[in-house]
C-alpha cells in the first residue's frame, strides 16, 4: 500500500511517501515561501526522486486540522485535486494528532501546542499504551494558561511540541517547574507528513477515508475574516 500524505497546516510545508512499514521519501521545509508556492514542486520532486507514478498511489492523506487557516486550505484543496484526478480516495489525519505521533513510547504526556494567535493555541493531550497512541482529551482551543493548567492535572511529566513552542515556551518554563516540563527537539518539533503518512496506513487498514468531493477539513474556530464579519453585523 502507497500512500501520499501531505502536511501544510502550520508554518511547515512537508510531504512524503510511505509506503508500508517503510518511509520512501519526505520533504519538509520551513523557509518563507506560501505552501501555494511550494508544495506542488515539492510533490513533484519526491515522486521524481523516488521514480513513481501517481496512478500508482492508493491514498492520499492530508493533515485535516486544526491549523492556519490558509495553510490547511491550501493542503486540503491539493489533496483534493490530486486525489480528484487521480481518483483515489482522501485520508484527514488530525494535524494535532500528527504532530504528537512524532513523539514515541514515551510514559510522559504528549501535548502539541500550535498557535492561535490571540493567546491561544489549538492543543490536545495524548498518552501511548503500548503500541498505540492515545487522545485523551478533545481537540482544543484554550488560552495557555488553560492549556498548562490542563497539563498539570495528568500529574506526570509533559512533553510540549509545536510552532506554539517558540511563543510559549517562557510562559511554560515559568509556571511549571524543571522536572515537569519538557521540549521537543527541532526534529521532533513540527508537523511531518511521514507521521501523517503513518497514522494514515493506520487508518487505511481501519477503512477510515473519504471520497475527495466529500472531504474538508476541520476547524476549532471561525477565522478571523468571520469574527470580523460577524462584529459587523452585529454592530447593525
Amino acid at each position: 500500500m502507497k500512500i501520499l500524505a501531505l502536511d501544510s497546516s502550520g508554518n511547515v510545508a512537508s510531504a512524503a511517501i510511505v509506503e508500508d512499514d517503510k518511509l520512501l521519501i519526505e520533504f519538509t521545509m520551513n523557509y518563507k515561501k506560501t505552501h501555494s508556492q511550494t508544495l506542488l514542486p515539492i510533490i513533484s520532486d519526491i515522486c521524481k526522486k523516488v521514480e513513481l507514478d501517481l496512478e500508482s498511489i492508493d491514498y492520499i492523506a492530508t493533515a485535516s486540522g486544526p491549523g492556519s487557516f490558509t495553510g490547511l486550505r491550501i493542503g486540503v484543496a491539493t489533496a483534493k485535486g490530486l486525489a480528484y484526478g487521480l481518483n483515489k480516495p482522501i485520508i484527514g489525519v488530525p494535524t494535532l494528532d500528527g504532530l504528537a505521533y512524532n513523539i514515541t513510547y514515551t510514559n510522559y504526556l504528549i501535548c502539541p501546542i500550535m498557535d492561535a494567535r490571540r493567546n491561544q493555541v489549538y492543543t490536545a493531550f495524548y498518552l501511548w499504551e503500548k503500541d498505540n497512541l492515545k487522545r485523551e482529551s478533545d481537540y482544543l482551543a484554550v488560552s495557555i494558561d488553560e492549556c498548562i493548567d490542563l497539563a498539570k492535572g495528568y500529574n506526570r511529566p509533559v512533553i510540549f511540541l509545536g510552532d506554539g513552542v517558540l511563543v510559549y515556551k517562557e510562559v511554560i518554563k515559568e509556571k511549571m517547574t524543571s522536572d515537569e516540563v519538557f521540549f521537543a527537539p527541532q526534529s521532533c518539533n513540527m508537523q511531518r507528513a511521514s507521521s501523517i503518512g503513518s497514522l494514515a496506513m493506520i487508518l487505511a487498514k481501519e477503512g477510515k477515508f473519504e471520497d475527495s468531493m466529500e472531504f474538508s477539513p476541520f476547524y476549532l474556530r471561525k477565522s478571523q475574516a468571520e469574527r470580523e464579519y460577524e462584529n459587523k453585523r452585529n454592530k447593525k
